[in-house]
This record gives structure tokens, C-alpha cells and sequence, in this order.
């Protein structure tokens, strides 16, 4: 495994809430833009489902698309990501989906874990294996 190490920019955050719940928490969507830098480069796109507590905090999952480059191959890939929001910073796990990888990325294989302190930027680091 090669460990990839950069950061991603918010290029936009659009959240509604599709559901209040009894206890003071809500239900949510977020649609996500975003640009990768470092080891990883391209533009992403993730759609994240979020379960708020009264307190701000919050649980999250969601589906990561990334078009660009990993290693210096290129093409797309599908990350599966869950995580937590302390109400200050959210930390993350990613997991590529297997089979999801195309053009040079078409045998990605991997995990990892992203850091986003409140803000537009994120440091991440993703452990792969281009097959």
C-alpha cells in the first residue's frame, strides 16, 4: 500500500433538512462540492446524509465521487465515508468501493480518513493500492 497525504477545498456546501426530530436533533442532506490537492488531485462531489443531535453535534455518511488523479494515474473513483461532527471539527473514514475505480484508477483499491476543523479545508490521507 502507498499512503497519499493532502487536502480538499469546500467549493460548496447546499444543506436542507428533510426531517426534525422529537429530541431537539434533525435529519439532513448535504450536496458537496470539492477540490483535491497533493497526492491526490481532481474535483469531488459527495452527497452526505446527517443525523444532528440537540447539542450541534452529529453522525454522517455518504457516497464521494472523485474525478482526477492518485499516483500520478488518472480517472474516477467512489469512496464510501462515515464519520462524526464534534461541533467544531468532523473526522471521517473513507473506503473506496470496489470495481467503482475507472480508467487508470480502475483497480483502486483502499482506505483512509479526513480531518475538516469548521471551514472550507480538509487534510486528508488515503492508503491504496492501484492493483
Amino acid at each position: 500500500m502507498t499512503t497519499a497525504k493532502g487536502q480538499f477545498e469546500l467549493a460548496s456546501w447546499n444543506e436542507d433538512t428533510y426531517e426534525e426530530l422529537g429530541s431537539g436533533g434533525k435529519l439532513t442532506r448535504a450536496s458537496v462540492t470539492q477540490q483535491f490537492s497533493g497526492d491526490v488531485t481532481g474535483a469531488g462531489a459527495v452527497e452526505w446524509l446527517m443525523c444532528y443531535q440537540a447539542d450541534g453535534t452529529a453522525r454522517f455518511v455518504g457516497w464521494q465521487r472523485v474525478d482526477g488523479s492518485v499516483g500520478g494515474a488518472e480517472g474516477s473513483f467512489v469512496l464510501a465515508t462515515d464519520g462524526e461532527f464534534d461541533g467544531g471539527k468532523a473526522v471521517g473514514r473513507w473506503t473506496v468501493v470496489p470495481g467503482s475505480g475507472s480508467g487508470g484508477l480502475a483497480g483502486l483499491t483502499g482506505e483512509g480518513r479526513f480531518e475538516a476543523p469548521h471551514g472550507p479545508t480538509a487534510t486528508f490521507t488515503l492508503d491504496y493500492d492501484l492493483g
